[in-house]
This record gives C-alpha cells, sequence and structure tokens, in this order.
C-alpha cells in the first residue's frame, strides 16, 4: 500500500486555466507519469497529458515538474522529498491546448525549413559509404528524442515571442552540425545557414538547452559552440578579409554563384528548405569514391583497430546477394551451447 502524496496540477486551455490541488497514492518506483494515470483513473478522467512509450524514448510525455522542464516517465518519484508538494505544469514556451497538452508546431515548421541532406553526385542509396570515425562525429545528435524540452527552456524563445520568426533553436542547431559534419551531404557550409536563417547569433550559449536534454547531448558544447567558432572564423578572420578584397567571390568559393546553394531535390520540402541562399566555400570530406559510385573497403583509423575486416582485404561493399549467406540452426539441433548462453 503506497502512501498519499500532495500534487498540484495545472488544469486548463488556450482561454485560460489555474492550478488544482490533490491528493494522490504513490508506491515505491513510480514515476511523474504514472501519477498522473492514476489521476485519470481515479479522480479527473478528463485530464489530458501526452504519452506514448513510457521509456524515455518517444518524447511525448514533455512537462515541466516544480518548474523544471523533465519527461514525466523519467522523473522518479523518490528524487522528492516525502512531504514535498508536486507541480506540475505543460511547457511554458508553446500554447496550450488542453491541461499539459501544448502545440509545438512551431518545431515541426522550423524542421521544414532546414534544408535536407543532399547526397553527393552519381552516389545512388544504399552505396554512401562513411569511415566511422565520421560516424561517430554526428552520432551523439542523433539521440535526439525530439521531446523539445530544449526548446522549452530556449530564454531566446520563452522569453521573446517575437524572436520565433528568426530563430530555429538548439534542436535545429544540432541537426544543421550533423549535417555539417556529414562527410557525404553535398551542401558543405550550413554552418552560414544557421547564421543567416536560424538566428544562430541569437543564441548566449547560457547551456541551459543541454542541462535539461534527457539524452545527455551536449548541444553547447558539441553542436552551437563549434558553429559558433566556424562562423566566426569566416567572417572576422583578417586573413579571408584581405582574400575577399582581392579576389573575386567565385575564385574564393570556387563556384560562380558565390553563395548561393542548389534548390532542394527531397520529395515534400517546400519554402525555404525548397532553395536556401548557401555557401559552398568548403569542399565536400567524402572519402574518394570510384567510377562506379563505390568506395573502397579499407581498415578505419580508429584509435583501438577493431581487426582485419571478415570480408577480406580486396572485397568491396556492398556484398552481392549470392555471397550473404544465414542458415537458420536445424530443427532440434541446439548449436547455441549452455542454454541461455548463446555463442
Amino acid at each position: 500500500m503506497g502512501t498519499k502524496r500532495h500534487f498540484r496540477v495545472w488544469r486548463g486551455d488556450e482561454s485560460g486555466g489555474d492550478i488544482q490541488d490533490y491528493d494522490v497514492e504513490v508506491n515505491d518506483g513510480e514515476v511523474v507519469l504514472d501519477i498522473i494515470h492514476r489521476l485519470q483513473a481515479t479522480q479527473t478522467p478528463d485530464l489530458a497529458c501526452r504519452w506514448n512509450c513510457k521509456a524515455g524514448k518517444c518524447g511525448s510525455c514533455s512537462m515541466e515538474i516544480n518548474g523544471k522542464p523533465k519527461l514525466g516517465c523519467m522523473t522518479r518519484m523518490s528524487t522528492f522529498e516525502e512531504d514535498e508538494t508536486v507541480t506540475i505544469t505543460p511547457l511554458r514556451t508553446f500554447p496550450i491546448i488542453r491541461d499539459l497538452v501544448t502545440d509545438v508546431t512551431f518545431n515541426y515548421e522550423k524542421a521544414r525549413e532546414t534544408p535536407a541532406f543532399a547526397p553527393p553526385a552519381g552516389v545512388a542509396p544504399g552505396q554512401y559509404r562513411m569511415k566511422q570515425v565520421d560516424v561517430e562525429r554526428s552520432q551523439e545528435f542523433r539521440k535526439c528524442i525530439e521531446c523539445f524540452l530544449c526548446q522549452n527552456t530556449c530564454h531566446v524563445v520563452r522569453d521573446h515571442e517575437e524572436n520565433k520568426a528568426a530563430f530555429s533553436g538548439p534542436r535545429y542547431f544540432i541537426r544543421a552540425a550533423e549535417l555539417d559534419m556529414h562527410p557525404l551531404d553535398a551542401r558543405t557550409d550550413r554552418k552560414d545557414y544557421a547564421q543567416a536563417e536560424q538566428g544562430l547569433g541569437f543564441c548566449n550559449i547560457t547551456k541551459c538547452c543541454t542541462e535539461v536534454c534527457p539524452e545527455h547531448i551536449k548541444i553547447t558544447d558539441n553542436a552551437i559552440i563549434p558553429m559558433k567558432e566556424r562562423v566566426v572564423d569566416r567572417r572576422y578572420d583578417p586573413l579571408v578579409w584581405l582574400g575577399r578584397k582581392i579576389f573575386r567571390r567565385d575564385q574564393l568559393d570556387g563556384s560562380a554563384h558565390g553563395d548561393s546553394m542548389a534548390p532542394s531535390t527531397s520529395v515534400g520540402v517546400t519554402g525555404v528548405a525548397a532553395g536556401t541562399p548557401f555557401s559552398s566555400a568548403r569542399p565536400s570530406e567524402a572519402a574518394p569514391v570510384r567510377d562506379d559510385g563505390r568506395m573502397d573497403v579499407a581498415e578505419l583509423a580508429l584509435p583501438q583497430q577493431g581487426g582485419p575486416s571478415p570480408f577480406g582485404d580486396d572485397q568491396e561493399l556492398p556484398l552481392p546477394p549470392g555471397e550473404i549467406v544465414y542458415n537458420h540452426p536445424a530443427p532440434g539441433k541446439d548449436d547455441t551451447g549452455p542454454k541461455g548462453d548463446a555463442h
């Protein structure tokens, strides 16, 4: 049998609302989302709350708990004092729909404005090849579950509604950084787009977004600051400034179009994403591609080598279908050794 705890939950809709008090039973090991579900089952069946996976991977149950942006399913009741009142409110940055549900359309609009990945010319899907060291550079940013806690806590949009039109927010800065680090992305200067179109300059790196990220992505240190530094290098480096005074822009950028970028060919991309002005100063970092569009198989230059390739030194990938062989164990034959210990 659990103990009764005091909760305060914001109830209302776009026309207004207020905090209401509830006494709810709490059991060992429960999280805040469990309490919300018990409230719905016992006292307030009309309480609105988004949730889906209850495992901290879908980002649906974003809310503010005692004033801090958190996931309801990842906030354990054991982290609060036994006599502490727990206050649950909706995300403060976005318009209220009802109770704990907010309208996060702003984030999806910014997602559509972000230029999509542009594959290199002459390489079809399924033929992309990257070294592991290049994958690791941006893998951290792909952990994002789009809970939008970073967007909610960013004071640039939280405290200034007028900034939303010109500011994409930390979630899309890490998207820009991820693609900027991608060696196969044909659009090579996403930092300029982040500065000119996403409002990178508005960010004053207070690291609020990093502090609330449930995936522990170092948004500020690994994405925003490096992007800011590269923008500054390009705009304020005296040698670059002098070079722009001496040479024509097409000689510097390697393009007769200067700071232009070809329109996106991604299906369904419209508006800004369909053709955003972009610079092409930094050449692609992709590994050499042969005439047939494939890359040579090579050992990866990692601190700890993973051993020789199981396919042989002269094997090219992807393997032809006829060479991919996997046979299930024959019925009745135990190939796994001791029970529960597969080899």
